[in-house]
């Protein structure tokens, strides 16, 4: 049995199906067909399956747009290659019914975002850092145009000051085993700033937690060529010239950086470069 985390109150992943569960919500849209890869590729990883979600909208629900909605996800199912997957309906809200989806016996979820224009149903821009706040369970964020093929082999950790970070430590962790990742540490060192008490004790919380699943980690500390208050762009910047897989961050602010916390967390949720995002609350 695979394992990942220190009490049950975290994110377990265990080589069964029925536990290993990825909630993959869709709107049927082509972009969504990212997030139904990525679905497929954990899932197969982690020796797991998906539930494929369809919210139906109330357009949905009226004449032949069932119909067409049920064609739409029988297609999308169709591109899952390699892990069992269900499908399911609900009605309602989008944003809620996922996010009260997400309680159920799920241990990832994995979203395609459109980006800037947000997903076709309800998820415009902030929208999508709205869900990964509402969801129960970390979530994969990926894109229209984020890479195919992905072995998740480095994974970037912005340092952060953030009181509760063990789900995320947890989730990394649980995603290093599975792919053989290697954790990039990263903290940008600004010019004339010290760092806080709490990043610093989260700095090295994230070492030791590494160091004790036996997780592959390098500390990285990046002078910043000019000073910025914002941590996205140096972040998405060495993540791309690393070539990670995959960016770590809390979806909740912190409060040292409350007041730009949204936008930066939007930046990276939206990185151009479409490195997926893993989030957790």
């Amino acid at each position: 049995m695979f394992v990942a985390g220190e009490t049950a109150d975290y994110f377990y992943l265990v080589n069964d199906p029925t536990m290993n569960n990825i909630l993959c919500p869709t709107d049927l849209s082509p972009i969504a067909l990212m997030g139904v890869h990525y679905a497929d590729v954990l899932a197969t990883r982690l020796e797991g399956s998906i539930t494929l979600l369809h919210v139906l909208s109330k357009q949905e629900l009226k004449g032949d747009s069932r119909l067409h909605a049920k064609m739409a996800m029988d297609q999308q199912r169709s591109e899952v290659k390699t892990a069992p997957v269900d499908l399911k309906y609900l009605e309602g809200e989008f944003i809620r019914e996922i996010a009260r989806e997400s309680t159920k016996d799920h241990r990832l979820m994995v979203c395609a975002t459109h980006g800037l224009r947000g997903l076709r149903q309800s998820l415009f821009g902030a929208d999508i850092l709205k869900l990964v706040r509402r969801v129960e369970i970390p979530t994969v964020v990926v894109q229209g145009h984020s890479p195919e093929s992905n072995d998740f082999k480095v994974i970037v950790m912005p340092v952060a000051s953030h009181e509760h970070i063990d789900k995320l430590l947890t989730a990394i962790s649980a995603l290093a085993k599975a792919f053989n990742s290697t954790v990039h540490i990263h903290h940008v060192i600004r010019p004339g700033e010290s760092a806080s008490t709490e990043l610093l004790a989260n700095k090295v919380r994230m070492m030791e937690w590494l160091e004790r699943e036996d997780v592959e980690y390098v500390e990285v500390e990046e002078p910043a060529e000019r000073y910025s208050v914002g941590f996205a762009m140096a972040t998405i910047t060495y993540a791309e010239r690393v070539k990670a897989g995959c960016i770590a961050m809390m979806s909740m602010p912190s409060e040292e950086y409350r007041y730009i916390a949204d936008a930066e967390k939007e930046r990276l949720l939206m990185n151009e470069p479409g490195i997926p995002v893993l989030c957790a609350k």
